[in-house]
């Protein structure tokens, strides 16, 4: 089986940077991963893909090396089963506040002994390799969202669920649960605290912290000691180059129409 570089870095404790995928379009999705990023995750939660969409994603996705992740709509095993069976490598699930909600995610993300995953990997085994079964539970990535106080109240007993890789944050929903509104980061000392006390934990028992995150906040999610980063989105980034282009074009015609008037 494809072996998961994510996995293999976070275990040396090196950083990883990721892309978001929101848009439902395959030729888009096939652009943004020729780009060297670490990983690429199809957004299926709040993004515009739907199942239909990430089978074509992943294909999309093929040739890269970064390492395929989809974040799953919920915390529920037939549709964590069938983004992997698709051939996901790795799945981040929302909202996960409770041992017990940890547990389920695991479950789905693993074969038995180790979980309750059905087997079926349709697409994962004949494009992941023909040892799939037999090394899918250690290639797998499972990695539950921390989102709400109560998950970071809860993270010291969450963390020590057997299989769980890394944990990813996202801070809109964090800082919603704080009481201090949606955002990538927040002065506020109680969000500050929050991301201390995560990646601390984290690294307190050998899971990689990770976070989502924009440019210019990346340097600051290292330096806390963040491992997986999300850098931007494919929506995010396709809007910041088109207006960038603009801004450009803009400043070129003023500069013509200057020259014109002499």
């Amino acid at each position: 089986m494809r072996t998961n570089s994510l996995k293999t870095a976070w275990r040396s404790e090196e950083a990883t940077l990721g892309l978001w995928l929101s848009a439902a379009d395959p030729v888009t999705t096939e652009l943004m991963a020729s780009v060297d990023y670490d990983y690429f995750c199809l957004d299926m939660q709040h993004g515009l893909i739907d199942y239909v969409h990430a089978v074509p994603a992943l294909q999309a996705m093929r040739s890269s090396k970064g390492i395929p992740l989809a974040r799953a709509p919920w915390n529920e095993p037939g549709s964590i089963g069938k983004l992997l069976d698709a051939g996901a490598m790795g799945i981040i699930i929302p909202m996960v506040n409770t041992v017990t909600e940890a547990e389920q995610a695991v479950s789905a993300c693993r074969y038995a002994p180790a979980g309750s995953r059905s087997y079926g990997p349709g697409r994962a085994a004949p494009v992941l390799g023909p040892s799939y079964f037999e090394e899918a539970n250690e290639e797998i990535a499972c990695i539950p969202m921390i989102e709400t106080e109560a998950a970071v109240e809860n993270l010291e007993d969450i963390i020590k669920v057997q299989g769980i890789d890394a944990i990813y944050v996202g801070p809109s929903d964090l800082g919603i649960s704080l009481g201090l509104g949606p955002g990538a980061d927040n002065d506020a000392q109680v969000f500050a605290d929050a991301i201390a006390h995560i990646v601390a934990v984290c690294h307190d028992n050998g899971i990689a912290p990770g976070i989502h995150s924009v440019p210019t906040l990346v340097g600051k999610r290292l330096a806390q000691g963040f491992r997986m980063v999300t850098v931007t989105s494919d929506t995010a980034a396709a809007t910041d180059g088109a207006r960038r282009a603009l801004d450009v074009a803009r400043d070129e015609l003023s500069a013509d129409r200057r020259s014109s008037m002499y």
